[in-house]
């Protein structure tokens, strides 16, 4: 199988030899070690390898969550690393979705404001067909008006996963979904995900340690200390946990 994935101008998202060293000399920890590899738009990739392979450095530094020590990463063609702080806020507020383990909405909103937050930042209308349709997706309709302590587990990342794809991002990623779910909940949170790519052409990458999350995606690819060593497509959740044995994970 192909270990890296050629840059293309379609892609979503992409890095370019990306390296991302924490610390110095004896304490030195390279997170990533040399990634090259593309995620094409209108696609489920997701991203799977052992405690400290390197997955969630990747995401961030992806998202423009953190900088990296050497190499390029872009969103669409614009690369993160030519940006200055306040235009990579402003570029992950515009083309950017997230969704977290930790659902991380505002306590004292309802869910239609918690759904609108990034674009009522941004000083953006969302466009109100699209809304409906996102909250018809994720069955949230009779519960606009409900803050986060009267949902569910499930429902509070239904909000969020809704949050991410109301502005139609050029690129949702999400770190450990359904870690604080049961796995009927987690179930509708990555189906929700996968008609979002499927049926509205969005494109998602997911971190996860779970095959069975990995296997809603078109694609899985595998780190191991900070190196891509690993991809399969159309993955089924047998056939990740047999390379997760061989990668130790």
């Amino acid at each position: 199988m192909s270990m890296t994935t050629t840059p293309s101008g379609t892609a979503a998202a992409g890095a370019v030899d990306a390296v991302k060293v924490y610390g110095t000399d004896d304490t030195e920890v390279r997170a990533l070690d040399g990634v090259t590899i593309d995620f094409e738009r209108s696609r489920f990739t997701a991203i799977m390898g052992p405690s400290g392979s390197g997955k969630s450095t990747l995401m961030h530094c992806l998202a423009g969550l953190d900088r990296l020590s050497a190499g390029r990463v872009r969103i669409g063609d614009v690369f993160l690393d030519d940006l200055s702080d306040a235009k990579l806020t402003e570029l992950r507020r515009d083309k950017v979705g997230f969704v977290f383990q930790a659902f991380n909405l505002i306590p004292t909103l309802s869910a239609a404001e918690n759904i609108t937050l990034p674009m009522d930042l941004a000083g953006r209308k969302p466009d109100a067909a699209w809304m409906d349709q996102i909250i018809n997706i994720v069955g949230l309709a009779d519960r606009l008006s409900h803050r986060p302590s009267e949902l569910s587990g499930g429902q509070q990342q239904r909000v969020a996963v809704a949050r991410a794809l109301v502005s139609r991002p050029e690129i949702v990623f999400a770190d450990e979904p359904t870690g604080n779910l049961d796995s009927r909940s987690g179930h509708e949170v990555l189906g929700f995900m996968r008609y979002a790519v499927s049926d509205l052409n969005q494109t998602v990458v997911v971190v996860t340690h779970d095959p069975n999350a990995a296997a809603y995606a078109d694609r899985v690819v595998f780190l191991a200390d900070g190196r891509i060593v690993d991809q399969m497509e159309n993955p089924t959740a047998e056939r990740i946990i047999d390379s997760m044995k061989q990668l130790g994970g």
